[in-house]
C-alpha cells in the first residue's frame, strides 16, 4: 500500500498489512481532524517506509496528558501518521485517508463511540465501543504476534 500527502511531498509505502483499523470518534480527534472522526491503521514502524520527503514531527497534546508525535507533510501540513505515548514509537497510526486507496483499510472497530456525532450511524457489523477496548478480544491472532515481536525486540 501506498500513501501522500495533498501535494505529494511525503510519500510513504506499508510494506505489511496493517495490524488493525480504529475509527475513532472521540472529541479530541474530532478537534485535531476537524471531522467527525479518524481513521487510522495501526501498525509498526519499520513497516512505513517514506519513499520520497520527509515529513516534520510536531508535538501535539492528547487526552492521556502524554502528547502524541503528529508525522505532517512540512509543505501541506497534512498529518500522515502519529506516534501515541501509550504505544510508543515502534507503532505508528497511519491516517488512512492519506493512503493511494484508503478504501482496502475500512474499520475493524469504532472507539470511543460515546461521544460520536449523533448522525453518525454505525455499521451494525463492526464491534462499537464506548471507549477503549481489550485488543486480546477483537484482534486478530497474526496481529497480536506481530505486535508481540515488536515489543519483545526491546
Amino acid at each position: 500500500m501506498e500513501g501522500y500527502c495533498t501535494c505529494r511531498f511525503v510519500r510513504y509505502r506499508l510494506t505489511a498489512r496493517p495490524l488493525f483499523v480504529h475509527c475513532c470518534h472521540c472529541r479530541w480527534c474530532q478537534r485535531e481532524t476537524g471531522s467527525a472522526f479518524v481513521m487510522n491503521a495501526l501498525i509498526e514502524a519499520e513497516c512505513v517506509e517514506v519513499t520520497e520527503g520527509e515529513p516534520a514531527v510536531v508535538d501535539t497534546p492528547s487526552n492521556s496528558g502524554k502528547g502524541q508525535k503528529i508525522s505532517r507533510c512540512p509543505k501541506c501540513q497534512v498529518a500522515l501518521w502519529s506516534v501515541y505515548a501509550g504505544a510508543g514509537p515502534k507503532f505508528r497510526f497511519v491516517r488512512v485517508g492519506t493512503l493511494a486507496d484508503p478504501d482496502a483499510c475500512p474499520p475493524e472497530i469504532h472507539i470511543f463511540t460515546e461521544s460520536k456525532q449523533p448522525w453518525v450511524i454505525l455499521p451494525p457489523d463492526v464491534p462499537a465501543m464506548p471507549q477503549y477496548y481489550d485488543r486480546k478480544q477483537y484482534w486478530p491472532a497474526e496481529a497480536l504476534a506481530r505486535r508481540q515481536r515488536v515489543l519483545d525486540q526491546g
